[in-house]
């Protein structure tokens, strides 16, 4: 665990009582701090009373007179589309509101760094999609590296629950726009951002929201290395905010979509090659075609991240090399769960926007397409141009019957994953692909989309068995 620093002897109120808020009331009782906990939930209260901690109704008037600061949890509003009313509350009383993402950066760093050989480096990664990927992917990279890596943030363990660091160990952290947007402390010594395409707009207030919260791991943070996606256009904007200069090699640009060139350090991949270049001479290449667990042009471009971060870190190509190939993916994310009589069976479930599954769509040839489920904000216009390699779409979720109506594809309205997978697997053909890219959230029929990447796992390897 990583002890708070800073709230030694005061009180401090916790709003949000998942793993996150009772890992920073334990974080904040390690260092010293009064956790008051607070929940809408009866059940979550009485869970954090059985484990010893303290409640205090924050709704109340007075409740913040002598609160030092709130720690929130990232999936309660703080300012779109209104203000949680406990924040409100805290920001009318003058108390600062920060995360667990601003503790662990006010936190981290401790005098004992003062003997270490190399200080412990920590890798903080955001964007729209590829996100997880990147950063499992990282941390892989190290772990085969033989340096210390612990994974934490969006994926994996909460922040403040690390062990504290090694001499010359690296932290991966992946932060989504809900953790970045509030945290007080943001330093990371290499922060990557992979893409951006429009999620999460209510919540943000709309796309420049959205792109102003990720922007502040770069702006606020000022990491030592920035790598940054450049094909969309505030992925450009920002990289030119950071540079200095063509030659500022403080700033990595990645790209799949363009041959980057000039004085700078970039990092791109073309028709499954990738290719790293510093001061207009290239200083390595991987053929990433064959990489079973890096399929499609999205993957490529987490590949360029991973890549371009690590030997930001001081890695060798060769490394790198070996620690792709020996990279098996994430569940639920591009991941082969099955291969029968000429058939891929392939578990894309955190497609849950038109981007991600457009780009899952294009990693594949002869697809078999289960789709839908709760559809975000802007529809699926941008995915007509994507379906090409679509033979049929099956169409899940309790609007089927409308989300099929907005494909321009052949579509089977199935609703429920059993049905989709029967007809699917009934009609696959030798050199199908038979693809979960949802396309939507999955709140409808699911808890989340782990779950229903499991439901069709499941579904695919009970029928191949029986």
């Amino acid at each position: 665990m990583i002890p708070v620093r800073g709230f030694c002897d005061q009180k401090v109120a916790v709003l949000g009582l998942g793993r996150s808020g009772i890992t920073a009331a334990r974080a904040l009782e390690s260092g010293g701090a009064t956790p008051l906990l607070w929940d809408d939930s009866a059940e979550a209260r009485a869970r954090a009373e059985d484990q010893g901690f303290s409640l205090r109704d924050l709704r109340k008037q007075g409740a913040f007179d002598d609160i030092a600061a709130l720690i929130t949890s990232p999936g309660i509003p703080n300012l779109y589309p209104s203000p949680n009313p406990v924040i409100a509350a805290a920001l009318h009383a003058g108390v600062p509101v920060d995360n667990d993402i601003g503790l662990f950066f006010r936190s981290l760093a401790t005098p004992e760094w003062e003997n270490f050989d190399t200080p412990p480096r920590v890798i903080a990664v955001t964007g729209s999609n590829g996100k997880s990927t990147t950063s499992a992917l990282l941390h892989h990279i190290f772990q085969q590296a033989g340096k210390p890596s612990q994974l934490a943030g969006n994926i994996g363990r909460g922040v403040l629950d690390l062990d504290p660091p090694q001499d010359g160990a690296v932290i991966v952290l992946e932060l989504s726009s809900y953790q970045i947007e509030l945290a007080r402390s943001l330093t990371p010594d290499v922060a990557v951002f992979t893409n951006l395409s429009p999620d999460h707009l209510d919540r943000h207030g709309g796309m420049g929201g959205y792109f102003a919260a990720k922007r502040r791991l770069f702006a606020e943070g000022g990491p030592d290395r920035a790598v940054i996606g450049v094909d969309e256009p505030e992925g450009l904007f920002l990289a030119g905010q950071l540079s200095e200069g063509a030659g500022d090699d403080r700033v990595i640009r990645i790209s799949v979509q363009h041959k980057l060139s000039g004085p700078g350090w970039n990092v791109f991949a073309r028709k499954g090659f990738l290719s790293e270049q510093r001061k207009g001479r290239q200083t390595g290449s991987i053929d990433l075609r064959d990489i079973a667990g890096l399929p499609g042009s999205h993957n490529h471009q987490n590949a360029c991240a991973a890549y371009a971060a690590a030997r930001s870190l001081g890695l060798a190509p060769r490394v790198i090399e070996a620690s792709l190939r020996s990279f098996a993916g994430l569940p639920h994310r591009s991941q082969l769960i099955a291969e029968a009589n000429g058939i891929r069976y392939v578990n894309d479930s955190k497609a849950t926007n038109t981007d991600s599954a457009a780009k899952a769509l294009a990693a594949f040839s002869n697809i078999r397409w289960i789709c839908g489920g709760l559809e975000k904000e802007g529809g699926l216009g941008d995915l007509s141009a994507a379906t090409g390699s679509v033979k049929k779409a099956y169409v899940i979720g309790r609007d089927a019957a409308g989300f099929a109506m907005q494909l321009n594809v052949e579509a089977e309205i199935c609703t429920t994953m059993a049905d989709a997978v029967a007809a699917a697997m009934r009609e696959a053909e030798p050199g199908d692909t038979v693809l979960l890219a949802p396309a939507a959230a999955s709140f409808d029929q699911y808890d989340n989309f782990e779950q229903r990447g499991d439901d069709f796992t499941n579904q695919v390897r009970s029928r191949l068995t029986s």
